[in-house]
C-alpha cells in the first residue's frame, strides 16, 4: 500500500505550478512499476497458493484494479495520461485491506478446463472498461471547464481534447472486443450460463456489451461525442461492474449462511 500511496503522491505533486520544481518523470515511473510488481507478486502467490485457484470478490477486484493501472502505466509512458492515476489508485488500498479483514469461502475453481480463458478475457475486459470509464470522467472534467474558461491545473495537463476523445473511443473498442470474447467464452466453456446463480450476471453483461456496442456504432454513424458519449461509457460500465462485482458482493457476502 506504500508504494501505491507513493505514487499517487508523486502524481498530485507534479501538477504543482511554476516555479515549484517538477518531479522527475524517471522517478514516478518507478515507484509506479515498483508498486505493480509488489502488488503483481502478492496476487500470484495467492493464487499458487490456491491449487485450483479461487477468484472471491476482492481478489477479483484486486486483479481488476492492479491490470488497470499496468494499462495505464503503459499508456501514461507515450501519452500525458498519469492523472488518471489520480481517480485510480485510491481504490486500491481499500480492496487490499478488505481481501485481508473480509476473506470469503469462495469455492476452488478448475482452471484446466478453458475456465482460465474465460475469467482472464473477463477480467481484462472489465479493466479496459474501468480505464474507459475513469478517461470519460476526466474528459467530462476537461469539457466543462474549457465551456466555462477555466481549466485548472489537472485539466491543462491533460491531452487536447479531440485527443482524449479519440483515444476514448479507441479504449472502448478494445474492451468490447475483449468483452465479446468473455461472453463467447463463457458460452464455449462454461455449462449453464443462465444457471439461478450465475442468470442475472449473464443477462446484465450482455445488456452492457449492448451499450458499448450501440455506442460504438452511434460514434461510427453518427459522429456521436463529448458529453452523449460520456454518459453511454458510464451508463455500459454501471451495468458491467453491477453485473459481476455487485452479482459476486451479494452472493458471497449478502446471502452467506
Amino acid at each position: 500500500m506504500a508504494a501505491w500511496m507513493s505514487t499517487w503522491l508523486v502524481i498530485a505533486l507534479r501538477l504543482r505550478k511554476p516555479p515549484n520544481p517538477r518531479l522527475p518523470t524517471w522517478l514516478l515511473n518507478s515507484l509506479w512499476l515498483f508498486a505493480l510488481i509488489v502488488q503483481g507478486a502478492s496476487l500470484i502467490l495467492t493464487w499458487t497458493n490456491n491449487q485450483n485457484g479461487f477468484i472471491d470478490f476482492f481478489a477479483a477486484l484486486s486483479v481488476v484494479l492492479w491490470l488497470t493501472c499496468f494499462l495505464l502505466f503503459l499508456a501514461q509512458l507515450t501519452r500525458p495520461l498519469e492523472n488518471l492515476g489520480l481517480l485510480i489508485i485510491p481504490f486500491i488500498p481499500p480492496t487490499l485491506l478488505g481481501s485481508y479483514f473480509l476473506p470469503t469461502n469462495s469455492a476452488s475453481l478448475n482452471l484446466d478446463n478453458g475456465l482460465g480463458i474465460h475469467i482472464f478475457t473477463s477480467l481484462l475486459a472489465y479493466s479496459m472498461l474501468t480505464l474507459a470509464a475513469l478517461h470519460s470522467m476526466l474528459l467530462g472534467l476537461q469539457i466543462r471547464q474549457l465551456h466555462d474558461h477555466k481549466p485548472n491545473i489537472l485539466v491543462r495537463a491533460l491531452p487536447p481534447l479531440q485527443d482524449m476523445e479519440s483515444l476514448l473511443f479507441k479504449v472502448i473498442a478494445l474492451g468490447w472486443v475483449l468483452l465479446t470474447l468473455s461472453l463467447a467464452s463463457g458460452f464455449v466453456y462454461l455449462d449453464d450460463l443462465f444457471a439461478q446463480h450465475v442468470a442475472h450476471k449473464t443477462i446484465l453483461s450482455i445488456v452492457a456489451w449492448t451499450v458499448f456496442a450501440v455506442l460504438l456504432y452511434g460514434h461510427w454513424q453518427y459522429g456521436w461525442r463529448g458529453k452523449q458519449a460520456i454518459r453511454w461509457t458510464l451508463v455500459g460500465f454501471f451495468i458491467l461492474m453491477l453485473a459481476f462485482f455487485g452479482s459476486k458482493f451479494v452472493l458471497e457476502y449478502l446471502k452467506q449462511p
